[in-house]
């Protein structure tokens, strides 16, 4: 049986001064002070995709950015690490050529 190990990832948001507003208390009452887990969407090598995440310790920032808006980084760890379905490792010519398949079925069936 396959069992998934949270994985840590950095990432940054920049915000206007409304947003880093927002953001700051999402974290602090919503998250109970990034302690939660939370749904965001990442993009990923496999894609853009939702993950379960929560913080790792507290976000870093906000740092001035460009003089109009607030940069803000941390460590996030993942619930599940973003990989390719289970067994796709056995076949790493379908990952390659994954595009053209794409392709050629939703010209082929497109109402699928």
């Amino acid at each position: 049986m396959y069992t998934s190990t949270p994985t840590a990832t950095d990432i940054q948001w920049i915000f206007d001064d409304k947003q880093s507003q927002v953001f700051e208390a999402w974290f602090r009452d919503v998250l109970k002070d990034g302690a939660l887990w939370f749904n965001m969407p990442l993009l990923t090598p496999i894609g853009n995709k939702n993950y379960l995440c929560r913080f790792t310790d507290i976000y870093e920032g906000p740092t001035p950015e460009g003089g109009l808006y607030w940069r803000y980084s941390a460590n996030i760890e993942l619930w599940e690490r973003p990989l390719p379905p289970i067994d796709w490792g056995n076949y790493p010519e379908l990952l390659i050529g994954s595009d053209i398949i794409d392709i050629a079925i939703n010209r082929e069936w497109p109402q699928a």
